[in-house]
């Protein structure tokens, strides 16, 4: 949970720059890949992680600009680019317009349980990591290259001189 705004304003631009250049390998072909039958596509996965960002923090008050949980996903990866962009901006101006470090210890009614402001944040922040992690799946089954985001990818070892490791 964050209890200061700063840290999760730092937080919150480190993962946002990693969720950008994950974005940024999609194409428009990629969109539609998926992991098997029934599940949700790289371009739903992307086009939920981009809806959630206003969706949750509305509960808490924020009028966050960005897509709406009906605005149905775009056939473009630029578009969901540009609107996971500006969501994730808009989220970063109205909590240091709007919060104070206190303002983190309120609750808000969140899908029917009591969560402090810190926790909503923090949630939302972890929401983004988990569906990023199937979203690599998804762009390494579609053909694309993924960026490392915690360290080199496997396809990135050999450009810090390391040997790419055998499993």
């Amino acid at each position: 949970m964050f209890t200061k705004i700063e840290d999760f304003i730092n937080q919150w631009k480190m993962e946002m720059d990693a969720t950008d250049r994950l974005m940024a390998v999609m194409t428009d072909d990629s969109l539609a890949q998926k992991v098997a039958p029934g599940h949700w596509t790289l371009g739903h996965l992307a086009w939920h992680i981009t809806q959630t960002i206003p969706e949750m923090v509305a509960r808490t008050g924020l009028d966050v600009a960005g897509p709406s949980d009906q605005d149905p996903m775009p056939r473009h990866a630029d578009k969901i680019r540009a609107d996971h962009h500006k969501a994730a901006d808009s989220l970063l101006e109205q909590v240091s317009k709007n919060w104070i470090d206190e303002t983190l210890l309120e609750e808000d009614d969140m899908f029917g349980e009591q969560w402090k402001r810190g926790m909503t944040l923090m949630v939302l922040l972890n929401h983004t990591i988990h569906h990023r992690g199937q979203m690599t799946i998804l762009m390494r089954q579609a053909g694309l290259k993924v960026p490392g985001l915690y360290g080199p990818a496997r396809e990135e070892w050999e450009q810090y001189g390391m040997p790419i490791p055998e499993y």
